[in-house]
């Protein structure tokens, strides 16, 4: 006997299986990539920058000490002579000058019942100096430090900064008329030049001695660190401008605004050269110019390819 059609049961719907979730940790995964802190590393870089300040005041305090003693000539075997102090204040290799302070001092008898500072009889120094060849300094008047101007020979500032120059500094002193002996101390003022004793001379009771002039070791040392970032700076710059040429790149405005603000960066880094040297120096061959040069090729270069590529890639109507 057969079920009647209304009371069949329907079967029930399958239950749809549900998609799995698959949840990816990958908190190993990252832990795994993520680069190991080294602790030397941090060591290392503290003790190097340790290590340069500890060098760095070490080249100061030998530079320091080498250049703050005195050299001191005379002329004189007994107590009473004249003491010429001389500070050598500051060296112009354009006028071929060396600007200097001048005190002269009697001792022994030579000065009077007031003090060190007050001759007893009328002194005159000559000089050799071009501008002020006698320094006169009356009886029973107190004496003060004169300004004297010494001549440069022997080198172009064209040479900077491996330029060097030769002053000759000499005195003859005179007490009431009678020739003096003399002592020459001379000490060094200008932080840009270093002096060295040379040769010494003397004709009677006068001496003079010639120094030795050069550019000092931090200005050295700045000069050549300047010829070395104008050429890394050129370099860089050359380098950005062949890569974009090469990867067929328009014109992008950030990389052009680098480029023309190291072109004028220079300028404004060779004028801070210490000593100002002129236009034409051997500063100037050795770096400035081909590094000018170089970066404007770099953006010309630049410009004119983005142009090119622009106009390719511009849509046509």
């Amino acid at each position: 006997m057969s079920t009647p059609p209304h009371r069949r049961t329907a079967r029930p719907p399958r239950p749809t299986a549900r998609p799995r979730v698959r949840v990816h940790t990958r908190v190993r995964a990252v832990s795994a990539t993520r680069p190991k802190v080294r602790p030397w590393s941090a060591y290392a870089v503290v003790v190097t920058i340790v290590l340069s300040v500890a060098a760095g005041l070490l080249f100061y305090l030998n530079e320091r000490s080498s250049r703050g003693h005195a050299q001191v000539v005379s002329t004189a075997s007994g107590p009473d002579f004249v003491e010429v102090d001389v500070v050598l204040q500051r060296v112009d290799a354009t006028a071929q000058t060396v600007a200097a302070k001048v005190l002269v001092q009697p001792r022994g008898t030579l000065q009077g019942p007031s003090g060190q500072l007050v001759p007893a009889q009328d002194m005159v120094v000559e000089t050799t100096s071009l501008e002020q060849t006698l320094l006169r300094y009356p009886a029973g008047q107190p004496i003060g430090s004169n300004p004297v101007s010494f001549s440069l020979f022997g080198g172009r500032i064209t040479d900077y900064p491996f330029d060097g120059y030769r002053a000759q500094i000499g005195f003859r002193a005179t007490v009431g008329g009678k020739p003096t002996p003399v002592v020459v101390g001379i000490q060094e003022a200008d932080p840009f030049f270093a002096f060295k004793l040379g040769d010494k001379e003397t004709e009677g009771l006068g001496i003079g001695v010639t120094e030795r002039i050069s550019r000092s070791r931090s200005t050295f040392i700045l000069a050549w660190f300047m010829m070395a970032a104008m050429w890394a700076l050129a370099l860089a710059v050359l380098l950005a401008a062949w890569l974009i040429v090469r990867q067929r790149r328009g014109i992008i405005w950030p990389a052009l605004s680098w480029m023309a603000a190291t072109l004028f960066a220079l300028v404004g880094m060779r004028n801070a050269a210490p000593g100002n040297p002129p236009i034409g120096s051997l500063l100037d061959y050795a770096a400035f110019f081909w590094a000018e040069l170089l970066v404007a090729v770099g953006l010309t270069m630049v410009v004119v390819h983005g142009a090119r590529v622009e106009g390719e890639h511009r849509p046509r109507s």
